[in-house]
């Protein structure tokens, strides 16, 4: 494979590990990242010494969701310039999120995804392209109606309404629970842990394990998997759209962070500050009010 950028990818063992690797951007997805991420995936799945694909990202988080200006997207932009408009942004848009997620969900070789820390929306998207889902026990995921909308086929319909209409982070324990993740380990030990299974996927003959992942496939498409995401990317333009109303009922964000993702930080924040527990007491009260010993504050 040819030397990337923002992505790290080395074969081992019948296994391709390819790594997000914009660790102090959190694994912003940059045009860039997203055009490697692909270059690498696919030539992966074309390479016969590869059995499985193991997708991970440097650093404390998995991806903290798209890149929305840093220098180096601008630069990029700026030197790749798409048609002005709803026009050009549409077709930036499907190409980038829906044609090239579906593309990575429909390999051949199998696909396991480890992730920590942050998992924010175009983080989702990405590891819901994968097969196999490992969390560590600190990570975070944050949904909305974006481009690539697996949503309600990552978990159940009512529950994905439930998390959706609240705008909220899924921990990883709660992402178990409504079957996003497969397992949940500690931080420590979630490299080990998908290493280990994607071994044991590479230990079975290559073919087999392909024949199956594209029955499993083809059972949620004859349900009507694919139709559904093409379909979403229209009420995700919508969405997109009417952000900008005058009548929009969220604060616009003064930096670049799209104004659902301020509503799931501010409620975790609450929330985290209603989990707090209170300072200790002492086990015996006086019953009255010492003497002012001095100090600031009232006597």
């Amino acid at each position: 494979m040819p030397p990337y950028r923002t992505v790290l990818c080395e074969i081992a063992d019948g296994i391709a590990r390819i790594t997000l690797n914009r660790p102090q951007q959190r694994n912003a997805q940059s045009t860039e990242l997203l055009h490697e991420l692909d270059h690498a995936i696919l030539a992966a799945d074309a390479d016969p010494n590869v059995r499985v694909i193991l997708l991970s990202g440097a650093g404390d988080h998995f991806s903290a969701g798209h890149d929305l200006g840093t220098a180096d997207e601008q630069a990029y932009r700026a030197a790749n310039p798409i048609e002005p408009g709803i026009r050009g942004f549409h077709d930036r848009t499907w190409r980038l999120y829906v044609d090239m997620h579906l593309r990575w969900r429909n390999i051949a070789t199998p696909m396991v995804a480890a992730v920590q820390g942050y998992c924010i929306f175009g983080g989702w998207m990405v590891a819901s392209t994968a097969d196999v889902l490992f969390a560590s026990e600190d990570a975070m995921f944050l949904a909305s109606l974006f481009q690539y909308f697996s949503v309600p086929w990552d978990v159940h319909p009512r529950r994905a309404k439930e998390i959706l209409f609240q705008g909220r982070f899924v921990d990883a324990a709660q992402a178990r629970e409504l079957g996003l993740v497969n397992r949940v380990v500690p931080r420590t030990a979630l490299m080990q842990a998908a290493l280990d299974y994607a071994a044991d996927v590479a230990a079975n003959d290559p073919q087999q394990m392909r024949m199956v992942k594209r029955a499993v496939n083809h059972a949620q498409d004859t349900m009507g998997f694919t139709a559904a995401i093409t379909g979403a990317h229209s009420h995700y333009m919508l969405t997109w759209a009417t952000e900008k109303d005058p009548g929009f009922a969220l604060a616009v964000p003064g930096q670049p962070r799209r104004p659902m993702v301020q509503v799931a930080l501010d409620r975790y924040h609450r929330d985290q500050a209603s989990r707090r527990p209170p300072p200790p007491q002492p086990e015996h009260q006086p019953e009255h009010r010492p003497e002012h010993q001095g100090g600031e504050g009232p006597a």
